[in-house]
């Protein structure tokens, strides 16, 4: 994806829907080019033209929220990736740095089991070379495509491993690391359960914002691994609680087709 696909993606991401020809000025191109990127776009999954207007496909679409800021997610999953080890079982929950970390494990780790609810996560690696995926079963949600439910807990119970890597919606000094959804939210919690050690993978913005839901993970979370846009407030913070900070340089944002 070039880098004019990055910026319309993070036009449309901002402003939610935006006007296909207010677009095609921003970025100096003709309303054919901008067409034409566009369907590119839709094709991709990432957002949906509808009379005249480009619009984000919603929120919890992951392949939409993986477009946007990819490299600085890049980024992050690939700093996350140094806490796996050969031959390990490590839980993944849904989100989009944590899919791409997904990838880096299977890229550059050697026989790693990934026990994930995000049927997103398992069909992103599927045809990644040496993918071991344990896919958990729930109730599926079809926008978040992640599994939901009893039933997360019962095949999450099946495990004892050294580390949950999350994602979040957001972050309060109150509440701590939040979610927009209380059965999300709730299967974080009994992932959390089997493991060791939690991590929480996620772009500065996040903290700028946050969701209904608090994660409630208590002292598990000690590590989150964010970009240097961190608040510097927030950063002191986490780290008086013991968590440790690992941030990124945010760099281009311009989508690397080859990443």
């Amino acid at each position: 994806m070039k880098e004019r696909a990055a910026k319309i993606l993070e036009m449309v991401t901002r402003e939610k829907k935006i006007e296909v020809a207010r677009l095609a000025e921003a970025l100096g191109v003709s309303s054919v080019t901008m067409r034409k990127d566009l369907d590119g776009l839709e094709e991709k999954g990432v957002l949906r033209r509808e009379h005249g207007y480009a619009l984000l496909r919603s929120e919890d679409d992951l392949n939409g929220r993986l477009a946007y800021h990819y490299e600085r997610k890049r980024r992050i999953a690939q700093k996350a990736v140094e806490w796996v080890r050969d031959g390990e079982t490590v839980m993944i929950e849904s989100g989009s740095c944590c899919a791409l970390l997904a990838e880096e494990i299977v890229k550059g780790r050697r026989e790693v089991t990934i026990v994930t609810n995000s049927a997103f996560i398992a069909g992103y690696i599927r045809s990644k070379p040496g993918a071991r995926v344990v896919l958990l079963g729930g109730v599926y949600q079809n926008e978040s495509q992640v599994m939901v439910g009893p039933m997360v807990a019962q095949g999450a119970g099946g495990f004892c491993v050294e580390r949950l890597f999350v994602g979040t919606d957001g972050y309060t000094g109150r509440s701590g690391f939040t979610n927009s959804d209380h059965l999300r939210a709730q299967a974080v919690r009994d992932m959390a359960a089997q493991a060791e050690h939690a991590a929480v993978l996620t772009e500065s913005e996040k903290f700028t914002r946050h969701g209904a839901v608090p994660l409630q993970l208590g002292g598990a979370i000690d590590l989150l691994v964010t970009d240097d846009g961190i608040p510097l407030p927030v950063r002191e913070e986490l780290e008086g609680k013991g968590i440790e900070v690992v941030a990124v340089e945010r760099g281009s944002e311009a989508w690397d087709s080859k990443g």
